[in-house]
């Protein structure tokens, strides 16, 4: 109901009113718990007859439930703040927190900022989706500079201004933005800011199944083999990631505090990454422990890696001990400093270019997976060497064509072991 003067009567909560040929259902939300203004829930009802007065005193009475149930939402507040919100309060690795910054900036906060939480929807999304997948500029198919050459006033023909190409966006990008913007409203759905995550509804680019592309046995043989005859540090360092399939931040953290030369097995607890030029440990991509047995050929490499390092400490006056790093830089002798993530992989594109291989250190990861399971291990055994979650559905997905080619092999042995049928005699 409404006042003379045409203000509303609070103590009611609603109102009902004539908006042209429709009625206006209005009902009082509540404060904003961020801006602190006033809330409202509004629906029309078409037409202005007495069953339009009926259909709409339905609406209000639906609408004042959902209030009282706490099901409306709750604040005014833009997709803008709400990112910022987000930003501040989540636990992101720097690195990561850095390219989300870099996504929301370029793309997100352009789009969807000005957008408040509440009226975001599915299709918004994915019309945002579509229009990425065509041009990453969202350029709505209109010509224009993208670039000058020249400032002022120009011809820009003659000062050779980049004019717009259009570029689609990857899939995979998209499909990291629809991430932010879920994990955005997923939030906002905690805070009571909205009843519902859109993101959740809505579709996004699918996704292409992996394609790993080990080294093959015998390209792998050449590169351990020339990983030797450049140092036996470096041969070890390619050796242990082959035969473990551990990570390189993984195999660049770990410390001799880790190698359990005894048992034949290391533990893999932190990884190493560089930022900016600086370098910190962190926990492993999936916050997990794990430990990897060892070959007995491995573990005689470690042996002599050990030996070799503890004689070169002593020449500078430095005793090895167990929370020093197992592999270390080439130019340095400082067991502080783990060996370089980005030299490790470096070096390797370097050597394997040399010898004609199109690879890369992470490859290796993948020949570890690939030829344990053609070698018939089980999907659980080589997930938990690779520190795989979701007991195996990651290496299932990852390495479906070697896991279908193991699965062949078994069905072949299973077969071989039955026994023999009886040929059947002849009638005649």
């Amino acid at each position: 109901m409404t006042r003379a003067d045409g203000s509303e009567d609070r103590r009611t909560r609603g109102s009902i009113r004539v908006r042209g040929n429709s009625l206006q259902v209005r009902v009082f939300a509540g404060k904003d718990p961020v801006t602190g203004k006033d809330v409202y829930l509004t629906e029309s009802v078409k037409g202005t007859d007495k069953a339009a007065y009926k259909a709409a005193d339905k609406v209000q009475t639906r609408l004042l439930a959902e209030v009282d149930a706490q099901r409306a939402a709750s604040t005014t507040v833009s997709f803008s703040y709400a990112i910022d919100e987000w930003l501040r309060t989540s636990d992101l690795e720097d690195t990561t927190r850095e390219g989300y910054e870099g996504y929301v900036e370029r793309t997100i906060r352009p789009a969807l900022g000005k957008v408040q939480v509440k009226k975001l929807t599915a299709r918004m999304l994915e019309n945002l989706y579509a229009d990425l997948r065509r041009c990453r500029t969202r350029c709505e198919g209109k010509p224009f500079v993208e670039q000058h050459k020249a400032e002022g006033q120009h011809d820009c023909k003659e000062a050779k201004c980049k004019a717009h190409k259009c570029s689609p966006m990857a899939a995979s990008t998209v499909r990291q933005i629809h991430a932010i913007i879920s994990g955005v409203m997923n939030a906002a759905v905690r805070w009571d800011w909205v009843t519902s995550n859109p993101a959740k509804v809505a579709k996004k680019p699918q996704q292409k199944p992996p394609q790993p592309d080990p080294p093959s046995p015998a390209e792998a043989a050449r590169l351990v083999e020339e990983a030797f005859v450049m140092d036996d540090d470096w041969g070890t360092l390619v050796w242990l990631v082959m035969t473990t399939g551990v990570r390189r931040g993984e195999i660049c953290a770990l410390k001799w505090s880790r190698v359990d030369l005894d048992e034949g097995v290391i533990e893999i607890r932190r990884s190493y990454t560089l930022r900016r030029g600086v370098g910190k440990e962190k926990d492993t991509k999936t916050h997990q422990m794990r430990r990897i047995a060892l070959d007995t050929e491995t573990v005689v490499l470690l042996m002599e890696h050990r030996q070799r390092c503890a004689e070169r400490f002593a020449e500078v006056g430095i005793e090895l001990t167990d929370d020093m790093y197992v592999f270390t830089g080439v130019r340095k002798i400082d067991p502080r400093v783990p060996y370089s993530p980005h030299a490790v992989s470096s070096r390797y594109k370097d050597m394997a270019e040399r010898l004609g291989i199109k690879t890369h250190i992470h490859a290796l990861r993948h020949y570890s997976a690939t030829e344990l399971l053609t070698a018939g291990v089980d999907l659980r055994t080589v997930a938990g060497r690779l520190g795989h979650g979701g007991g195996g559905a990651t290496t299932l997905r990852v390495y479906a064509a070697w896991v279908a080619a193991s699965d062949r092999k078994a069905a072949e042995l299973l077969g071989s072991r039955m026994p023999k049928r009886k040929p059947k005699k002849s009638a005649d």
